[in-house]
């Protein structure tokens, strides 16, 4: 209750306070509408979406519909059907009986137990608890998921116990009709056996359940979510027509159109904490090249589009990235500690299982040649974006012909210090600390230039026992 106002205990105080009921879908437009007209952040922390996918969960609500969100792996899916659960009240009061297979409504109990509670007990004494929004939701992965699991089953223990199977009490409900008033979502639903797909037919059309042709018929109060890529929904015979018609509203989700964007999101959702005692700066350059790498993921021939690149194939890499960043800092005493490209050496470990190798294009490449591409191509082409003809000229022109420089993720940033004597007016856009006074700083500069000149065979590369040696070409 509002205002600091006590809850109500029992169904007289409830009625006495004014509560009103309303269907589970009724409340969500409600206060729903109410957010918006307010004008209250309506998914918070959910980015790259307002012009696309928000829109259609905006009509979605309102129009009351069942909901599918249609899309590859890493499109906050999940996190999109978690965030409807705002726009229940905080609290809703039920009949608290121990013997009550549900939250029923104190004024519409579906239960049997709970119908006799109302009928039979003085209206004082019918115990009212309150249910809390973050309970009132509930998610299944449907691989493995069983009739008994979602829905029910008669219950052996029960019938030992002298239940008739043509009594509700013989019965143990699954996780739909126990989010009677909530919200039930469920991932990867082409994965669903056929037969729990036509047991949930009802229940999204009629919302009633049959359990062993033992028909319960009551009115089963709740909002159904589905999650599902587009290459197993639209593919015949893994989601029968029958469950597709019943689905009011298919939510197409995307990734990141643009970089910057994707940038945003890498970082909101990392969370790693840059300061503190060994702090991190990472140029923006860097966090270019990061993203890249994702998004020449998703474009190699190399990689199964099917499958797609989620967006914590950035969200890895990034954190990998800064936490070798920040061993260089702890082991060579250097602050602020500045990612180069040399870090990237380690993202194997939390890039690989993130990709799924397409076998026809990839041939007999293996999946670290097939990183290895399409890092490097990220590096060029973000490279490409900040030195034009004019500016590369300039750049190789800072270097000595017939030079050899090592780089390494545990080389000193001092050792770089001689290597670029004056930064390029062109390279002022790149960093957050003067790459002319900062030795860290300049460090990452040079290992930018050298990989970028490299990746347009300006120069040559070799690797010899874990660090990197540029030769410039005489």
């Amino acid at each position: 209750m509002e205002n600091g106002q006590s809850k109500p205990r029992n169904l007289r105080e409830l009625r006495a306070s004014g509560w009103v009921s309303r269907p589970v879908k009724q409340e969500i437009r409600e206060n729903f509408l109410r957010m918006l007209a307010s004008r209250e952040e309506l998914f918070p922390g959910i980015v790259g979406y307002e012009d696309t996918v928000i829109p259609e969960i905006n009509l979605s609500l309102i129009s009351g519909h069942d909901m599918l969100f249609l899309g590859e792996k890493g499109q906050a899916k999940s996190r999109l059907m978690r965030s409807l659960v705002r726009f229940l009240d905080e609290e809703i009061p039920f009949i608290d009986i121990p013997a009550a297979p549900f939250h029923d409504d104190p004024y519409h109990p579906i239960s049997r137990v709970g119908r006799q509670c109302v009928a039979a007990w003085p209206e004082e004494e019918v115990p009212i608890g309150w249910w809390h929004r973050s309970d009132r939701y509930a998610e299944r992965l449907s691989p493995g998921t069983k009739f008994a699991d979602i829905i029910g089953e008669i219950d052996p223990a029960k019938l030992a116990g002298g239940e008739s199977m043509s009594t509700e009490e013989a019965l143990h409900f699954g996780l739909i009709p126990r989010m009677h008033r909530g919200i039930f979502a469920m991932n990867e639903l082409p994965e669903l056996d056929e037969l729990v797909q036509v047991g949930m037919f009802n229940i999204l059309e009629e919302r009633d359940v049959q359990i062993r042709g033992y028909p319960i018929r009551f009115e089963i109060d709740v909002v159904m979510l589905f999650s599902a890529n587009p290459s197993t929904y639209n593919r015949s015979g893994k989601v029968i027509p029958q469950l597709k018609d019943r689905i009011g509203s298919v939510i197409h989700t995307h990734y990141p159109r643009d970089r910057d964007l994707g940038i945003q999101i890498m970082e909101q959702e990392a969370a790693v904490e840059l300061d503190g005692q060994y702090p991190v700066v990472v140029p923006y350059f860097m966090r270019e090249i990061i993203e890249q790498i994702t998004i020449q993921a998703r474009k190699s021939k190399y990689v199964d589009q099917q499958s797609g690149v989620s967006a914590r194939f950035s969200i890895a890499n990034y954190r990998t990235m800064v936490a070798s960043a920040r061993q260089r800092a702890v082991v060579l005493g250097e602050r602020p500690a500045v990612p180069r490209i040399s870090d990237l050496g380690h993202l194997y470990s939390s890039s690989l299982g993130k990709l799924e190798l397409d076998l026809m294009g990839s041939h007999q490449m293996s999946d670290r040649q097939v990183l290895d591409a399409v890092m490097a191509e990220a590096i060029r082409t973000v490279f490409d974006e900040y030195v034009d003809r004019h500016g590369l000229a300039e750049i190789a022109e800072i270097f000595s012909k017939g030079v050899k420089i090592e780089v390494g993720d545990l080389i000193s940033s001092e050792k770089y210090a001689g290597l670029l004597k004056r930064v390029p007016p062109v390279w002022d856009k790149a960093f957050e600390v003067n790459a002319a006074s900062d030795p860290a700083m300049r460090a990452s500069c040079v290992e930018f230039v050298l990989a970028g000149l490299y990746s347009m065979d300006k120069i040559s590369r070799s690797q010899h026992r874990g660090s990197v040696v540029y030769e410039i070409n005489r």
